[in-house]
């Protein structure tokens, strides 16, 4: 019953995927999804198809998880397809434009908006309400996390934040103890002390995370996006990016040639800077690649207090296709409520989305430990809020904004260029 995709990717650098991402799915450009869709059924057996994207350690736990679900719902057959994360996207478009998507599929907030105004993604408060899918137990807020305008679109698997991943044993040497409000001016300033005394950069670079600068943004009373486009100026990306530059001139931030040569190694990773900002379950990635110890620390704040942050979540969604909405529901419930679950998956998705599955995994080794006390630390603070709505064509312009920065921080344009550029391709993807 398994049918697993071919290909190996692996653990791989979520921000050079992005950088691949905007040109495959500008240039398929797919429509609304026909008819047809699901799978069928046999001696009233129901077989459903599941869809993601990761390496082959995560379809060796969705494997199991999915044996689990078949073996206490011996009625419902589930046939799977995993790919690494372009291979997913184009094989989905594919899919979707002739109107065969899978029944069930893994998803990301970015591209709720786009596959719901091609009419591919089903509403699942129709299950919900027919007590097929459980929408209580959710941590955080999280139950209202793949809502698009009152629907349904997504049900979330795990969660994460921003973070600001630090080498411990640097910070250590240099003297800092990072503490929940401190400010950009205080970061600022242990990056120079780090520089001056430990002989690295301080942070790998700042320019291409667009998720870091929503967090700036929010912290300002604005966002990357609106439910209609992007939520900031020209003149507001011109600062961001210029103050960024200056901080590689000055060595607080590492040399972006340096940074583009040690991929698909981190620059933290690589030694190459003491810090890096990037999601808070992407941790384990520096224990693997690197030499030293590494820690969580809290994001810095405009005015001590507000972060901007939010837990966000990959999440299953249905297609709107589908034969069987209520099978695709119970599993999906199954999914995110069992705790068995849990146990398969671990933090592999991100922390468990439910109370239910989060209490049945108690993580042993230190970096998942450091994981969860960090959101439990946000959830505890009271700092987290809601995420702002991505539009229709987010992804490409996600995907643009981190390509631009790198070929602006590579000396390929200026900033006012760059700035240009960005906003002409996000004003097109984006229909704004």
């Amino acid at each position: 019953m398994r049918t697993n995709g071919t290909g190996t990717q692996g653990s791989v650098d979520r921000r050079g995927l992005l950088k691949l991402v905007g040109g495959s799915t500008a240039a398929l450009g797919l429509t609304a999804a026909g008819c047809g869709g699901g799978s069928g059924s046999d001696g009233g057996t129901v077989t459903i198809r599941y869809a993601w994207w990761g390496s082959d350690d995560r379809a060796k736990r969705i494997n199991q998880t999915i044996e689990l679900f078949e073996k206490k719902h011996p009625k419902i057959k589930v046939k799977t397809d995993f790919q690494p994360y372009l291979d997913f996207w184009k094989k989905f478009n594919t899919q979707a434009s002739g109107g065969n998507p899978p029944d069930v599929f893994q998803n990301a907030v970015g591209f709720l908006r786009k596959y719901d105004a091609k009419n591919v993604l089903l509403d699942l408060g129709g299950q919900v309400e027919a007590g097929n899918l459980r929408m209580d137990g959710f941590r955080a807020g999280l139950d209202t996390f793949g809502e698009v305008d009152g629907r349904l679109l997504g049900v979330p698997v795990g969660s994460n934040s921003m973070a600001l991943v630090i080498d411990e044993k640097v910070f250590g040497k240099a003297g800092i103890t990072p503490r929940p409000g401190w400010t950009w001016e205080e970061f600022h300033a242990a990056l120079a002390k780090i520089r001056d005394t430990q002989g690295r950069a301080g942070d790998s670079g700042m320019y291409g995370v667009m998720y870091l600068y929503d967090l700036h943004l929010r912290q300002h009373g604005k966002a990357f996006f609106t439910p209609k486009g992007l939520g900031f100026t020209e003149a507001d990306l011109t600062d961001w990016w210029t103050k960024a530059l200056q901080g590689v001139r000055a060595g607080t931030y590492s040399d972006p040639k340096k940074v583009s040569q040690v991929k698909p190694k981190a620059a933290l990773s690589a030694g190459l800077s003491a810090c890096e900002f990037t999601w808070d379950n992407f941790t384990i990635r520096y224990t693997s690649e690197g030499k030293s110890e590494y820690g969580l620390a809290p994001v810095p704040t405009t005015d001590g207090k507000r972060t901007g942050q939010y837990l966000g979540s990959l999440m299953l969604s249905a297609s709107k296709r589908t034969k069987h909405p209520e099978e695709v529901a119970r599993f999906i419930d199954f999914m995110v409520h069992d705790p068995e679950v849990a146990t398969i998956m671990g933090y592999d998705r991100g922390v468990p989305a439910t109370t239910a599955q989060y209490e049945a995994f108690k993580p042993t080794d230190p970096v998942n430990k450091k994981i969860a006390a960090y959101e439990q630390q946000l959830v505890d603070s009271g700092v987290l809020e809601r995420i702002t709505p991505h539009p229709a064509g987010a992804d490409i312009a996600e995907a643009a904004f981190l390509r631009i920065a790198e070929e602006m921080a590579l000396g390929k344009s200026s900033v006012a260029e760059a700035v240009r550029q960005f906003f002409s391709e996000s004003k097109t993807a984006l229909g704004s």
